[in-house]
């Protein structure tokens, strides 16, 4: 399979990828984004509103496997496209929602379409880049999720402002409308890229193969602490600006606008992350492992400064979500990059990423029920526990890795 050379054309191609997913971010957080918003101005309880979050989550989590397996077998720009088109589609339509419930078909069907973008997107990489090119390229592209979600956070509280809350959903659409027609027009100029996409549907590893692959298991560890990590990155993304709000009395604009920090520290340890593997701890579990723990001790400073403090609320919410980033991008980007020698790479991605999804529908619907009928003390409790049991299940998976990933070299 032919690898791109010219640093030119890597370049381009880690530009647009990561423009993709940047724009990507822009149509799928900022419902979560501006939840707190929603709510005061519809009257909809956030318990009601979140159904909506859940449904894109599971949609998401089940068109990951889907887009893996054609993502192995289709020419990824036509899975990225049509994903983003019609993502931008709904963001266009949920404005005219009447109630909670048509909000959640239409952010279902966004979270669908949403699934159609990294798996293809990690085949486009790992088929074109050599190995350092593409760890340098999936760190980069990972930047592109917390930028946009910086973008978010900064814009929604000035156009929330300036117009309403609706504006939020028609810029996001307009953004993805319009990244839609240029990738169609630009992503296949790089050399060899077009024949690099046909030859990929060559021959790949039987199913028989692939299922004694995933019965390992340190593979079972692995899926878990996947679940943990989206259960812990997406809940806190999401809920950040809420917590904010009732716990310090602010109001919905300003809470937003604290979440800029959170993207902020996810890119500063997504970099972080990215050195440290690369140049120091080879093995993806003990870096894991590591950053699992600093979620553990960020949930234990956010316990004990909650109500005491909004400043540092919200670092400590900062550096936990920042810390599963970086496992996110541990066990989601890196891994995965692993598995090309059975040349289902776009499968394995979209397994893998669908297990992030369990975990953030599980939180979308129980942290704001915890919180309505607890407190947001007993969700940061919940937070800490699960942060600590994901720094025992990589700790568990360390040296089983070591053999696991032998066996796969062969």
């Amino acid at each position: 399979m032919n690898k791109l050379t010219e640093r030119r054309d890597v370049n381009r191609l880690i530009f647009l990828c990561t423009a993709t997913y940047f724009i990507s971010y822009i149509t799928r957080i900022n419902y979560g984004a501006i939840i707190a918003e929603i709510a005061k101005q519809t009257g909809i309880t956030n318990t009601l509103l979140s159904l909506a979050l859940s449904g894109q989550f599971i949609t998401y989590g089940c068109g990951q496997i889907i887009s893996g397996y054609f993502g192995d077998r289709i020419q990824p720009k036509k899975l990225i496209a049509s994903g983003l088109l019609v993502a931008s589609l709904m963001n266009l339509l949920l404005p005219f929602c009447a109630n909670a419930m048509q909000m959640a078909v239409v952010w279902s069907i966004n979270g669908f379409a949403q699934a159609f973008l990294w798996p293809p997107l990690m085949k486009e990489m790992t088929s074109l880049l050599f190995a350092e090119d593409c760890k340098r390229a999936t760190t980069i592209v990972s930047w592109g999720s917390s930028l946009g979600t910086i973008f978010v956070y900064l814009i929604s509280p000035i156009v929330i402002s300036l117009l309403n809350w609706k504006y939020v959903f028609f810029i996001a659409a307009a953004c993805g409308i319009g990244m839609t027609f240029y990738l169609s027009r630009n992503f296949y100029e790089i050399p060899a890229m077009t024949k690099a996409a046909n030859k990929s549907n060559g021959p790949s590893r039987s199913g028989r193969e692939n299922i004694k692959l995933f019965f390992s298991p340190v593979i079972f560890l692995i899926l878990l602490a996947i679940v943990l990590q989206g259960a812990l990155r997406d809940g806190i993304t999401v809920w950040m600006p809420s917590y904010i709000a009732e716990t310090y009395h602010l109001n919905s604009a300003i809470s937003i606008l604290t979440g800029v920090l959170m993207p902020i520290f996810s890119i500063f340890c997504m970099q972080l992350t990215s050195l440290l593997y690369r140049k120091k701890i080879k093995n993806p579990l003990t870096c894991a492992g590591s950053l699992f723990f600093i979620g553990f001790t960020a949930s234990l400073f956010l316990a004990i400064f909650t109500g005491k403090s909004t400043m540092l609320s919200v670092v400590f919410s900062a550096l936990l979500t920042g810390s599963m980033h970086g496992v996110n991008l541990i066990l989601i980007c890196m891994v995965p990059q692993l598995f090309s020698k059975t040349r289902n790479v776009s499968i394995i991605s979209g397994i893998f990423n669908a297990c992030t999804y369990i975990g953030s529908t599980l939180s979308s619907y129980g942290t704001p029920l915890i919180s309505d009928k607890f407190s947001w003390n007993a969700t940061i409790i919940l937070w800490l526990v699960i942060a600590a049991v994901g720094t025992i299940l990589c700790l568990l998976s360390i040296r089983p890795w070591k053999k696991f990933q032998k066996n796969l070299e062969v």
